[in-house]
């Protein structure tokens, strides 16, 4: 067996005593976990529990009140060129007047330089990633005028560009349908085997043992944090869903 670099044994996120509040009222305290290099890690928790509240404050978007967090063993702003986030369907205006290639273009946008001339390798990329999710016949399509499964794979293929090395995705599966959802962990279990390290919001108990390897479960502070197989017990789902019966594994 290959033997880690320090690098790879070293957590490629690190969160610790975050805290964030909205209005004075807190939505997350004290949070402290760990995600490994090379994991497929969910974050897991009921409806305002702080999961989407937790991916914002990692990169920046949300201001903390507390806490520090470490990716790659530095600040968010020194390797935000590693990092691609993918935010929820529900943030986007869809009405902007865009096409589905000028959106995934946009992923590779801090690497054009001061200049800031697209090529055509740019081009090349984009329609690479289109064609990993399965979108090459959408290229020209107002973005708008895509179902939601499609949008979330346009929002996919823009994070393929960046070719990063840490992936964040906001509920990648919501309201997405099944041929989608599997287009999606299909692309997501190859960039983890290319070494990638991928974290998503996830709300579906019953796909979690077959789709990640790692598990957060989060309910305003940590219950659990570790591999699927230790963590993902009844236990630790009642603990965080509190009435929830966790035999069942209910879609959350």
């Amino acid at each position: 067996m290959t033997e880690l670099t320090s690098t790879e044994k070293s957590p490629v996120l690190r969160v610790n005593g975050l805290s964030v509040s909205y209005n004075s009222d807190p939505v997350v305290y004290s949070v402290n976990f760990d995600i490994p290099h090379g994991a497929m890690s969910a974050i897991i928790g009921p409806n305002g529990a702080g999961k989407s509240t937790t991916l914002k404050a990692v990169v920046d978007i949300q201001p903390r009140l507390t806490g520090q967090i470490e990716i790659f063993g530095q600040t968010y702003d020194k390797v935000r060129n590693r990092i691609s986030y993918v935010p929820q369907r529900a943030s986007v205006d869809w009405d902007f007047p865009v096409t589905v290639q000028d959106v995934v273009l946009m992923g590779v946008y801090p690497t054009l330089g001061l200049l800031g001339r697209v090529r055509p390798m740019h081009w090349a990329k984009v329609m690479e990633a289109l064609e990993r999710v399965g979108m090459t016949g959408f290229a020209d399509r107002q973005i708008g005028q895509l179902s939601g499964g499609q949008q979330q794979r346009v929002f996919l293929a823009r994070a393929l560009v960046q070719d990063a090395d840490l992936y964040l995705l906001d509920e990648p599966f919501a309201g997405v349908d099944a041929a989608t959802e599997k287009a999606i962990v299909k692309v997501l279990k190859d960039l983890q085997s290319k070494g990638k390290t991928i974290v998503a919001v996830h709300h579906d108990l019953t796909t979690v043992e077959a789709y990640f390897d790692h598990i957060v479960f989060i309910n305003r502070s940590i219950v659990a944090a570790g591999s699927v197989a230790r963590e993902f017990t009844e236990e630790h789902i009642n603990q965080t869903y509190g009435r929830l019966v966790a035999s069942q594994k209910q879609v959350i």
